[in-house]
């Protein structure tokens, strides 16, 4: 979940890489330290905190040279100080490197390393590998890379630098890197929105790559050299460098929830087909093998995880089989038993979330075949799925998903309407009214926009309070355990999500005169089912906020405050519901001083388990 960045070419290294590291600091922000080489030596500067921690160190200080590396990171191995901040380096400081990920055999290293005599300077696990290397090393860094790759195991992403040679050696073992292509210059980063201002052409490298750049080059091994090596594809990215920025807005994330409906503007037009129909290019599945699915899974993590949920519910019905749902960290462990004729879907923003990956390769290795929702081309999930389909949601900066998850929501129906015109189970007609819903999705959101006033006063209701309920029923269920994520996440209310009819099975006796609540009722089939559960809240004296579709005002008058949201199909209402859910979470973060885009212990991409 660290950042990593490097450059090596004929312009001064530093500007670079701070400007890189900021671009990159949502991947973690619990330390930051760049590497530079001016020809002779290398000189480091890393400091504990956020980025602008390490520009003030810079502020008095140089650090000429056209290469080096930078860090940004989110702690595992050691606590979050200067000590344990990268880059890291063998004894004799000849060795740099910088890691994405966790070395899982490190203990078993160390201790060999120390018992010839290596001295270390950090808790981290990172460390070994400068001092491997520096055992290994004799005037070959690549060689030497390679050795040590060889004798760790776990998931990272790593890159080396040395005094004798102006060349970055960078690998990765189920972490993300890419490397980004330039003229007279070359580029790594974790990710490929770091790199949108320098280029659009990337390498995306394959587990046990192992690359050396130059000024005008690039060579791309393999860390087990007798296995053949051959350069990647080029993945040209169209991404608008632009929307890596925040424009006139104060945070990312607000930036991002306004951009909602674009994205869904966006994600739906890229899947209708001229003649009216759904277009899935890359979901190369017939209609037949459509037919014959046995059960779906859906797995993922955190925000994708109720993006999931709320897929199952709706692929369910439309098709009329099992559908399951797992948390992506617990799916293998539990000894899934799948069929052939099994489809596992996985949806992660990133592609790259570490547990998501891992039971992705559990279904192949069971032969079940893999679809995967994701929002990176070019990533780890998107490469591994046997099927695929992109959002459209562009660049996500704010550790906290919005447009992402909205895009996420859409990408579901889409693939829900096309699979059940498949099977038979959506008549023409129907078909065409889910087309034109689809086509209004973004109208839709744009009027709850409207109401951001009403959402900024609940917020702030809400801010001045340490715990918070969501309750839904149905297809509202998942949104509401999403908009309690993200109020917990960014916020650090505390904060719970139940099914309406659960609370009062238990959770109700933590209700106190005054606790908020915040009530979905955007379902018809369990309005009056809604009504009754609120009304048990009610009569604890809790201060609920509703949001709803419904027109029986007799019914709400109780209710603390009410917004009615626009009238839209059912299926479509629980993705224009959320949107108020992270409107409230951003206003009331705002109202207590929290860092929105950076909260505390988070990064955007969990790249290991």
């Amino acid at each position: 979940m660290c950042g990593i960045v490097g450059y090596v070419g004929r312009k001064q290294a530093l500007p670079f890489l701070m400007e890189r590291l900021e671009s990159l600091s949502y991947r973690g922000y619990d330390s930051a330290g760049v590497a530079v080489f001016d020809g002779l030596n290398i000189q480091i500067e890393k400091q504990a905190g956020k980025i602008t921690e390490l520009k003030k160190a810079l502020e008095h200080r140089e650090l000429p040279g056209t290469m080096g590396i930078g860090h940004t990171r989110w702690a595992t191995h050691g606590i979050p100080n200067r000590e344990n901040a990268h880059p890291l380096t063998d004894c004799s400081g000849r060795i740099v490197v910088v890691m994405n990920g966790i070395i899982e055999n490190y203990l078993d290293i160390k201790e060999k390393l120390l018992t010839n005599g290596h001295k270390f300077s950090s808790q981290t696990d990172t460390e070994v590998l400068s001092h491997l290397v520096e055992q290994y090393y004799q005037g070959d860094l690549k060689a030497a890379v390679a050795q040590t790759l060889q004798e760790v195991r776990g998931s990272f992403a790593v890159a080396f630098i040395s005094r004798d040679e102006k060349k970055i050696v960078c690998s990765r073992s189920h972490a993300p890197l890419i490397v980004g292509i330039g003229t007279g210059e070359n580029y790594i980063a974790s990710d490929i929105p770091a790199l949108l201002r320098d280029t659009n052409k990337f390498y995306v490298l394959e587990n046990g790559d192992l690359v050396t750049l130059g000024e005008r080059d690039i060579d791309v091994d393999r860390v087990d050299q007798s296995k053949p090596a051959s350069r990647p594809s080029i993945t040209i990215v169209d991404w608008n460098p632009d929307e890596v920025s925040k424009g006139n807005y104060p945070h990312y994330m607000i930036k991002e929830i306004m951009e909602q409906p674009r994205v869904i503007e966006n994600t739906v037009l890229k899947h209708l087909a001229p003649e009216g129909g759904i277009w899935l290019p890359e979901v190369n599945l017939t209609d037949d093998e459509i037919r014959r699915l046995r059960r779906i899974f859906l797995v993922a993590c955190g925000t994708a995880a109720h993006a999931c949920m709320y897929g199952k519910q709706i692929l369910e019905r439309a098709l009329g089989i099992p559908c399951e749902f797992d948390i992506a960290s617990e799916f293998r462990y539990r000894n899934p038993i799948m069929w052939h004729d099994d489809l596992l879907l996985v949806v992660s923003q990133s592609g790259e979330t570490a547990d998501t990956i891992a039971s992705m390769e559990e279904a192949q290795r069971l032969g079940v075949r893999t679809l995967a929702i994701t929002n990176v081309r070019g990533s780890t999930i998107a490469r591994m799925a046997d099927h695929i389909m992109y959002t459209q949601a562009g660049p996500e900066i704010a550790v906290a998903s919005t447009k992402a998850f909205t895009a996420q929501l859409t990408a579901l129906v889409l693939l829900q309407a096309r699979f059940a015109m498949a099977c038979g189970k959506l008549s023409p007609q129907k078909f065409g009214e889910t087309i034109s819903n689809l086509r209004h999705l973004a109208d839709w959101v744009r009027e709850v926009l409207k109401l951001e006033d009403r959402f900024k006063e609940i917020g702030e209701k809400i801010a001045k309070s340490e715990h918070c309920y969501y309750l839904g029923r149905n297809l509202d269920e998942p949104i509401t355990r999403e908009g309690a994520l993200k109020l917990k996440e960014i916020s650090y209310i505390h904060a719970e999500a139940y099914p309406a009819g659960e609370l009062k099975h238990g959770t109700i006796a933590l209700l106190e005169e005054g606790t908020p609540i915040v009530a979905v009722i955007t379902q018809d089939s369990i309005y009056e089912k809604m009504i009754s559960n609120i009304q048990e809240v009610i009569a604890r004296k809790a201060h609920v906020f509703a949001l709803t579709i419904g027109t029986d005002t007799c019914q709400l008058e109780k209710f603390s405050e009410v917004v009615k949201l626009p009238e839209c199909p059912e299926i479509l209402r629980p993705i224009i519901a959320v949107v108020p859910l992270q409107l409230i979470a951003y206003y009331a973060a705002i109202a207590r001083g929290t860092d929105v885009d950076q909260p505390r212990n988070l990064a955007k991409s969990v790249t290991v388990e």
